[in-house]
């Protein structure tokens, strides 16, 4: 294994910069100067990108900038000491001490759980007193391997660990205290008052740094109080994950973390304190006794459990606006597999058996069968064989789409209320279908239902009556309430609003549906697959079980909303082809993949690049989607398939005219970025050279 530092990778009490991007570029070209990587750009986009996501700084005038990249050859560490201190976000002020740690995308284990135990060397006094005092650059990288080379027992506030796991995915809070909880217990006098015990996850989108320095973090706050804890490290190095008995034992569990917790239901129904990986290290201490004090506390948040409605766990801080978006979103990507087979089988069912097959289908399935094909079928079938299985397509496409409005409700009402929801949410999704309110009663029915339920599920029950309450109490007194409103009151005023706003979208013409087609197509290329775009698809998908050939305007928006939203990622992607100067390596590796999703309608396909440049690749992918959307809409271009892009062309109506517009925007925007990165390029070399001239 190569040395992970060595002392021309080493800078002292230099000036790297007057903010974080400079020192980060300084220190990324170090490591390319050095053959540790052939990229600068594309190391010091994903470093930057990465610093963006959490600010590096930790308290002590510590930073570590780090990240994995493509344009890394072999992990490396790059050190410097600066001089003037520059700000990475800490607290306590700026950082004098710098570590950048650079890991290759596919950095193996050996290598990460090093830079993982350096991490966590860095937030002792003595290693950080000895490395600001070190004379040169052999003294600093003798000090760092000397940290990597020592026993995890020797590390303050650790328990001793496996000589095999420098990086360990369990740390305890003392050594003394033996990692067994019944032979704890059985040491201490029954009458005794039982300390405190507490778990912890940590975690943080990279694995190397955060997460290791929290958990260490943690432990040493817990030891100074004297609390046993226990810390799981999801990280890149390896994870253990906690003993059930240790979870099961433990008074609460700290989430210090970035990403979503693995396998979150082994810690159902402990009291809970949440908060960034980065707070973990940051404020320890306030975090072991906001633990310990909700250990004691009744009415602390706690970790959801999937068997009952979400009433006071880990969600309980979320806002009303939070909340809906989270069910809504929940609702409509449940409902998409509904959508998509159903659409699909609709488009085939036209394929084969023509667009007189609605006439047909019910008889055909009934009363034929592949050795008894049927005399009558449509004109435009593909013979007698395609009639029939057209027949066979759209009556189970159609059936599939039954189904949409009370899935909406349904996942709606789960979203809320976990699994006590989904039956009164299906229910008066079926209520609302019946009355004909389309799929915005799934939305009110589902949104009932689901804080109905909810509520009752606060509700103070004997101990005797709480197993019948998410199976039997719950769905039925929700189902009442939900079902009986939505027949009694609010069916017939959203029915006539569904009539009215599908009379005005099939009514749209002209100017009114290009229009449209320029709303959607900026909505879906401003957030990239964020909630914005998400409301657009939602509208798109919750309207297109109401298309029939005499009332396409839903299909029309449908394609409108996925030909948008293919073309940021291909715009991305043509752009690294025209001015492959303009982006780093890493963006033209982005690039190649981006092809691909874009051609499959994943907007997301164009996040790498609007992270790395948003001012430029935002607008530019607004305008062509814009174009786009008008476009299609103006054509009369139509889907019956919610996604899939251009892999569904049998779905989509004028399919010419919908790879053109496509093709039309794609272009727009890859030269709408192109030209805004080659100005930003004269504006910064105008600028330097007016500075030069002043000096």
């Amino acid at each position: 294994m190569s040395a992970l530092i060595t002392p021309s990778l080493v800078a002292l009490d230099k000036s790297l910069g007057n903010d974080r991007a400079d020192v980060i570029r300084r220190l990324a070209e170090l490591v390319v100067a050095q053959g540790r990587a052939d990229q600068v750009e594309g190391l010091f986009a994903d470093a930057l990108a990465r610093e963006e996501k959490t600010a590096t700084g930790i308290p002590g005038g510590i930073a570590i900038p780090h990240c994995r990249s493509t344009s890394v050859l072999e992990p490396t560490l790059a050190m410097a000491r600066l001089d003037p201190k520059v700000d990475f976000g800490a607290k306590d002020g700026p950082a004098d001490l710098v570590f950048f740690i650079a890991a290759p995308e596919g950095a193996d284990q050996a290598h990460l759980k090093l830079l993982s135990k350096l991490a966590r060397s860095l937030i002792k006094k003595d290693f950080t007193a000895a490395l600001r005092s070190a004379r040169n650059e052999q003294e600093i990288v003798d000090l760092v391997e000397e940290a990597l080379e020592a026993a995890p027992a020797k590390r303050e506030g650790a328990a001793p660990a496996r000589s095999d796991a420098p990086a360990a995915s369990t740390t305890s809070a003392a050594s003394a205290v033996s990692p067994d909880p019944a032979a704890r217990e059985a040491s201490t006098p029954e009458s005794a008052t039982r300390a405190k015990r507490l778990v912890a996850v940590t975690a943080c989108p990279t694995g190397i740094a955060h997460t290791y320095m929290a958990a260490d973090s943690l432990v040493a706050a817990a030891k100074e109080r004297g609390i046993d804890l226990q810390v799981e490290t999801q990280g890149s190095s390896a994870s253990t994950p906690l003993d059930p008995s240790i979870i099961e034992a433990a008074d609460a569990v700290i989430f210090a973390v970035d990403v979503d917790v693995r396998d979150k239901h082994r810690f159902a129904g402990k009291p809970v304190i949440n908060a960034p990986v980065k707070r973990g290290i940051d404020e320890p201490g306030v975090m072991v006794d906001e633990a310990i004090a909700a250990a004691d506390n009744p009415n602390a948040r706690r970790v959801a459990d999937s068997s009952v409605p979400r009433a006071d766990d880990d969600r309980a801080g979320e806002s009303v606006g939070g909340q809906l978006k989270r069910a809504l979103l929940t609702g409509v990507s449940y409902m998409i597999p509904f959508v998509a087979g159903g659409g699909l089988l609709i488009a085939l069912g036209f394929l084969l058996g023509g667009y007189d097959i609605t006439d047909f289908a019910d008889d055909m399935v009934l009363n034929n069968s592949l050795w008894n094909l049927p005399t009558e079928f449509p004109e435009t079938a593909q013979g007698a064989v395609g009639a029939y299985l057209g027949a066979v397509f759209f009556k189970i496409g159609a059936l599939s789409m039954g189904f949409l409005v009370p899935a909406l409700a349904g996942y709606i009402a789960y979203a809320l209320a976990d699994r006590p929801g989904i039956a009164p949410g299906f229910v008066v999704g079926a209520v609302a279908a019946f009355m004909n309110a389309g799929f915005l009663g799934a939305i009110v029915g589902g949104l009932l239902a689901g804080y109905v339920a909810m509520k009752i599920g606060k509700l103070s029950v004997p101990r005797w009556l709480r197993g019948l309450m998410p199976v039997v109490i719950i769905p039925l007194l929700a189902s009442i309430v939900a079902s009986g409103l939505m027949l009694l009151v609010l069916g017939g005023p959203i029915a006539a609003l569904t009539v009215a706003l599908n009379g005005w979208l099939s009514g749209l013409t002209g100017t009114g549906a290009v229009l449209l087609g320029v709303i959607l197509g900026l909505m879906m290329a401003v957030d990239l697959g964020g909630p914005i775009n998400k409301v657009a698809y939602a509208f798109a998908v919750a309207g297109l079980g109401t298309g029939a050939v005499d009332n396409q305007a839903p299909w029309q928006i449908m394609a409108a909303v996925m030909a948008a939203g293919m073309v940021p990622p291909l715009a991305m992607a043509l752009a690294t082809v025209l001015d492959r100067r303009r982006f780093s390596l890493a963006e033209r590796e982005n690039g190649k993949a981006a092809w691909l999703l874009g051609s499959a309608f994943i907007s997301e396909g164009a996040i790498p690049f609007a992270a790395a440049d948003p001012l430029r690749v935002i607008p530019a992918g607004m305008l062509g989607a814009a174009v786009t959307g008008a476009l299609v809409m103006g054509t009369g271009v139509t889907s019956q398939a919610p996604h899939g892009g251009i892999f569904v062309f049998f779905a989509i109506g004028n399919v010419v005219m919908f790879v053109v517009s496509i093709l039309v925007g794609m272009v727009i925007s890859a030269l709408a970025v192109v030209a805004l990165k080659r100005l930003a390029v004269r504006r910064h070399t105008e600028k330097a050279a007016a500075e030069s001239v002043a000096a």
